[in-house]
């Protein structure tokens, strides 16, 4: 079966590339299959990727390759000397995206600004539950509902958020993917045709690049946009080449099947840097890898617990197998190369001995457990199947028998949410906004269980450290609550912090203009290939 899935991959690809031999094609060997495209729902960034950083744009951007934000569909901003109005002037002009599905009649407004966010924001929206199973997980774990008192339209081009309270990061969290402008007459037609479930399956934007066609966990094209508001992109053609195995994209790559990979294997790195025809990308990951525990289920809900199987784990292990030098040992929620990172925190140490002992002291006997493994590389875990295996031997030395379950990659994000989820579960995160914030609350804030917030873990005194550090725009304040919610967490363990990773990203010497994304996405706009 596997081979005949790879046939018909191999096929699709070389149909689509057929079809665009005679123009500037660039292939991208993409990691997994989107879960969607319409990143409102979403949180991956394998569906970023495809979504909202090809077909969509924001009101504002961070500049490549940086944190810093700037003007995006919106051309200026002001705000509110209390910290509490956002007030937004759009770009006049801006052209939703012509497709073979939908052909825009107006161009950009603040209706669509409107749109965009009162879906996520109202639940009496008929765009709340527009297809099954859906949620704005992304907003409802920022806090946006109960954050954002309303998103006004003052004229065709000006568009006003009035927040209940100041919120230092808003600004930057603007220009993260799930606060993507979607076209409000497209949604329109979507309802009145009754087919509202097509937003996440044909997408339509102003962003950089249509959306052409999508063969599920083979192939997804699209075609430069020709009416994009900062120009046609210099590729004419993006084809993501859907190739989960890290060794058969790196394969691909050197054979000059596709132009750009992500997340190579550990041991592949050296060969590639070696091969003159490629080029390799690299700089450390704003990134975190954990195993969360579920501490609404027993035993795993007592913090003495939870320590006693850190100390179990011996993660220098973890990080010499999987990264294979490519990585560094984790001991806070956040990376160290961001504002905040409590270097004094004292890690868990690596004792089984002491482990033992502080199971037993702690009544339990007899443990077995469930290890979630993800079934994707992604950059702050390249084979949480060999992270798995290693934590399932640790753990079986102090008496706790381990089985380790996985999950097609968007059945296991959507399980791995359950509230009754059991056992622990790898998991990790990219920075999408260069904020603590965006770990600290976004990651384990109480309005983030049941999404986002994998450990279940709601702690009022760390929520209410992360939350007081929203509303002052002072850096160092910020900084000494997030010292203290480092504190907390340490103390109640939710997670095994596992490792931070360096980021790779390997590449064809023809290409041009591609930066590595510190938020961890990969964009294409700006990107040129030597024909």
């Amino acid at each position: 079966m596997k081979k005949i899935s790879v046939l018909l991959a191999v096929t699709a690809l070389a149909s689509v590339m057929a079809t665009t031999a005679w123009s500037k094609t660039l292939v991208y060997c993409s990691e997994g299959s989107p879960e969607g495209f319409d990143p409102g729902i979403y949180t991956a960034g394998t569906t970023f990727d495809a979504s909202s950083r090809t077909v969509y744009s924001r009101l504002v951007e961070f500049k490549h390759g940086k944190t810093e934000v700037e003007p995006g569909l919106a051309e200026s901003w002001t705000i509110s000397d209390d910290g509490t109005q956002y007030t937004f002037k759009l770009r006049p002009g801006v052209k939703f995206q012509t497709t073979e599905f939908f052909t825009p009649s107006r161009d950009l407004t603040a209706d669509d600004v409107v749109f965009s966010f009162e879906r996520q924001l109202k639940s009496d929206s008929p765009w709340a539950k527009y297809t099954a199973g859906i949620s704005y997980e992304y907003a409802a774990g920022m806090g946006f509902p109960d954050l954002i008192k309303s998103v006004e339209k003052v004229d065709d081009l000006t568009v006003k958020f009035t927040l209940n309270r100041p919120e230092a990061p808003f600004l930057a969290d603007l220009a993260m993917d799930f606060a993507s402008i979607l076209s409000k007459e497209y949604a329109d037609k979507l309802q009145a045709d009754g087919k509202m479930e097509q937003m996440n399956q044909m997408p339509l934007g102003t962003g950089p690049f249509t959306f052409v066609a999508y063969q599920p966990d083979a192939v997804i094209r699209y075609q430069a946009n020709p009416t994009y508001f900062k120009g046609k992109e210099k590729i004419d053609d993006l084809v993501f080449a859907i190739t989960p195995d890290a060794s058969v994209r790196a394969q691909k790559l050197k054979a000059g099947e596709c132009h750009i990979m992500p997340y190579p294997n550990a041991a592949d790195v050296k060969d590639l840097k070696a091969d003159s025809s490629l080029t390799v990308l690299e700089q450390p990951g704003l990134n975190v890898a954990y195993l969360a525990y579920n501490t609404l289920q027993a035993p795993f809900d007592k913090p003495e617990v939870r320590k006693a199987l850190n100390m179990a784990i011996n993660k220098q292990a973890i990080v010499d197998a999987v990264f294979q030098g490519g990585g560094q040992v984790a001991k806070n929620p956040i990376p160290p190369t961001m504002w905040s990172y409590d270097n004094s925190i004292k890690d868990d140490p690596y004792n089984p001995e002491e482990a033992k002992k502080a199971l037993e002291a702690a009544g339990v006997k007899d443990l077995s457990m469930k290890i979630w493994a993800m079934p994707v590389s992604r950059p702050y875990m390249l084979n949480a199947r060999r992270a798995a295996e290693l934590m399932q031997a640790d753990l079986a030395k102090i008496g706790v028998k381990v089985e380790i379950v996985t999950h097609e990659w968007a059945e296991y994000l959507k399980l791995s949410k359950d509230k009754n989820r059991d056992g622990a579960a790898i998991l990790g995160w990219t920075g999408d906004n260069g904020d603590p914030d965006n770990f600290l609350d976004t990651l384990l804030g109480c309005e983030a269980v049941g999404g986002n917030n994998r450990a279940q873990w709601c702690n009022k005194e760390f929520d209410a450290l992360v939350k007081k550090a929203k509303t002052t725009s002072d850096v160092g304040e910020r900084t000494k609550l997030y010292e203290q919610a480092q504190v907390v967490f340490k103390k109640e363990a939710p997670w095994a912090t596992l490792d931070h990773s360096t980021e790779f990203v390997p590449m064809s010497a023809k290409v041009s203009g591609f930066v590595q994304d510190p938020v961890g996405v990969h964009r294409f706009d700006g990107v040129d290939i030597a024909e």
